[in-house]
């Protein structure tokens, strides 16, 4: 799960950039057309590009593997890659936009892709980039005033994961699809008297963003931010929703404060999961691979628990831009174009950013998916039938998911403020950005 975290001032610097540049230019789309360097650097001179990503280690040696095959074809581009985990990723990337200084070819997550196109920070893809094979509701959230800014690079199902290993040697049933917000903590407690000391349920979700969308939507409630940019959070499920996990921390079932956020989602060490401390996570469905070879056969994925709507949702899994800021635009969207379209480098980097959104590609994948594939892609398929339709959101709200919520998150695992107080600072928060 993605935990977005930017700095006020982080996010006020870029938004002085783009506002200059948008001086400075006036309000024509910016299509890098007039980077300088730009045509220099094409043809057969020698051209490198940097490209910045997140992920986990399998991300990481499929990438790198796939940008030797594009070096191997096209002997004039090497890659500068910069890549880590998701922890810090937006505040470096966006110290180094407001600096002018952003990498050629940046991965960027779906909730952030609005306002980063609205400022301007992003050069302008079609007609380079071929987006003909890919299902127009994924590309909608790389698009600013009807021109594409971002491409997605996979389609992902929001779901869970489970030690199923452990669960069985516990003695209780494992989780399976078509389960309830009920089933999902009347088994939290039935482990309660099972579990050894120093191991808990899952984490303390109380205040998480995404964990509570999950359940919102179940309810029926609808998105967090509306489509037209209003708070709506719906205050009797939000409640009920942090009341209990406020009683699951006064009983012990999910970790105190210290050690729950102590957790690094992949990290060997500090994974909660991965360390023994707790037995179901929520996860997206092309994280399978990364947990298995952490654990190998021990852990499943389940559909997100439902209520009177399906709690999970199918989304991009993340998308690929070019910096406006590029001097290198031509070949950075050659690059992306490849990355997105070509048949070889889907077969490197299968399904660790989620099924390729090519149609072509995602069908031959499929013929020859792996065992381990196979599992994320059940929990794809399985949300498909009537799984909710994520969205960011209109731009501009991204510093109150990277901001507010975690200030929240972190008070009520802290016991610091009541759900009454949370609700109440979510929505005061909510009004700079309406």
């Amino acid at each position: 799960m993605l935990k977005w975290k930017r700095s006020l001032t982080v996010f006020v610097a870029i938004a002085l950039v783009g506002l200059l540049a948008a001086c400075g230019g006036g309000n024509e789309p910016n299509n890098g057309s007039e980077s300088a360097g730009s045509a220099a650097e094409t043809g057969d001179k020698p051209v490198k590009l940097r490209i910045m990503w997140w992920g986990a280690q399998e991300r990481h040696e499929a990438t790198l593997a796939a940008l030797d095959l594009y070096t191997k074809n096209n002997p004039n581009v090497t890659f500068e890659p910069e890549y880590s985990g998701i922890d810090g990723y937006l505040d470096k990337l966006s110290t180094q936009a407001a600096a002018n200084n952003a990498p050629d070819v940046i991965q960027l997550d779906p909730g952030w892709t609005p306002d980063w196109a609205a400022r301007n920070q992003l050069a302008l893809l079609t007609p380079e980039v071929d987006v003909s094979k890919i299902d127009p509701k994924l590309l909608a959230g790389g698009q600013a005033d009807g021109n594409q800014y971002a491409v997605p690079l996979g389609s992902v199902a929001y779901g869970m994961i489970f030690d199923k290993a452990a669960l069985d040697k516990l003695g209780v049933k494992t989780p399976a699809n078509d389960w309830t917000w009920d089933d999902f903590f009347a088994l939290a407690e039935e482990t309660k008297s099972k579990l050894p000391d120093g191991q808990y349920f899952t984490k303390d979700y109380a205040g998480d963003y995404f964990a509570y969308s999950a359940f919102q939507y179940s309810k029926g409630k609808g998105t967090i931010v509306s489509k037209d940019g209003k708070f709506n959070v719906d205050e009797a499920t939000f409640l009920e929703w942090t009341k209990k996990f406020e009683e699951l921390r006064k009983e012990g079932i999910v970790p105190p404060a210290d050690i729950n956020s102590s957790d690094k989602e992949f990290d060997p060490q500090l994974d909660l999961m991965v360390a023994g401390k707790i037995l179901i996570r929520f996860s997206f469905s092309n994280n399978y691979g990364s947990w298995d070879s952490l654990k190998q056969g021990a852990y499943a994925l389940v559909e997100m628990p439902r209520s009177t709507e399906a709690g999970g949702w199918l989304k991009p899994s993340m998308y690929l831009a070019v910096s406006a800021a590029s001097k290198k635009t031509d070949e950075a969207k050659k690059f992306v174009n490849w990355f997105v379209n070509d048949p070889e480098a889907a077969k490197i980097l299968k399904t660790s950013r989620g099924l390729p959104v090519n149609k072509d590609n995602a069908a031959a994948l499929e013929a020859s998916m792996s065992d381990i594939d196979k599992v994320g892609m059940g929990l794809l398929r399985e949300t498909e039938k009537d799984g909710q339709t994520w969205t960011a959101g209109p731009g501009g709200w991204t510093n109150y998911v990277d901001k507010d919520w975690p200030l929240v998150r972190d008070s009520l695992s802290f016991n610091k403020i009541t759900p009454e107080q949370a609700f109440e600072q979510l929505k005061s928060a909510a009004k700079a950005y309406e």
